[in-house]
């Protein structure tokens, strides 16, 4: 491969593949949670993100969803979440996502992310330009909360859900619309886009915001982070265009 950012991309391209395969078709259930699923497919799609990844670079780590895989001293470690928005998956709703990372040495250093019902794919690398479909991108440069879009994630326990729909109730009060899109790392590729102008979260974990929180910022926008404790790679997230006053309605 030419560079990491191809690997990646190579690798999230044939996740997306495999996805698109077998969307709306029948579907192994492995586990169904009150707020959550994980099927056969996710562990699948990591599996060969994995096989495309650690053949090129067997050196080093991989972090995802599914569980980790390599060498887990390297301080090159790659952030892998295999099916973003699988609830939307397996219900047939075309909104979700693969979205890859290489972390180095505790730095996010590139990312990808790629929807591959509507055929996009976002690209950063640290320094760089982030791109959709190789074109540069940039947020939105609006500035009121009353012309804004805002997703907001409620997560998956009783305290984020609580958090999460009165962060909802108190921001549809001031913004134009409001949006719970089931996808956090394409919520914030949306972000760097200029489609959305927010989306803020109590809990998310590291592996659906890694290569987002690279995008938004290398396009202008700014993400703020902060660890819940005694949650490993576990954050709360506030992420915006950087120009609205989105702490207004936290």
């Amino acid at each position: 491969m030419e560079n990491d950012l191809a690997l990646a991309t190579e690798a999230a391209l044939a996740a997306g593949k495999l996805l698109r395969a077998h969307f709306g078709k029948s579907l192994v259930v492995d586990e169904a949670l009150h707020h959550d699923i994980k099927l056969a497919l996710d562990k699948e799609s990591q599996d060969l993100i994995t096989d495309i990844l650690l053949t090129a670079r067997p050196g080093d780590a991989l972090y995802g969803e599914e569980g980790i895989a390599g060498n887990q001293d390297s301080a090159r470690q790659w952030i892998v979440d295999p099916i973003d928005g699988t609830v939307n998956f397996f219900y047939g709703i075309p909104h979700f996502c693969v979205s890859i990372a290489l972390r180095v040495n505790g730095e996010i250093t590139l990312g990808v992310i790629h929807d591959p019902m509507v055929g996009e794919t976002w690209t950063v690398e640290k320094g760089g330009a982030p791109m959709l479909d190789g074109v540069p991108i940039q947020v939105s440069p609006r500035t009121k909360l009353e012309e804004s879009i805002l997703f907001v994630g409620c997560g998956k326990d009783t305290e984020a859900l609580n958090t999460g729909i009165a962060r909802f109730h108190k921001a549809s009060l001031r913004a134009r619309k409001m949006r719970m899109m089931g996808s956090a790392a394409l919520g914030m590729a949306y972000i760097a886009s200029g489609r959305l102008d927010a989306y803020v979260e109590s809990t998310i974990s590291l592996w659906d915001i890694a290569a987002g929180q690279l995008l938004v910022e290398a396009a202008g926008g700014k993400v703020t982070l902060t660890q819940k404790p005694g949650k490993a790679d576990s954050w709360a997230i506030v992420a915006s265009n950087g120009k609205i006053p989105i702490e207004e309605i936290l």
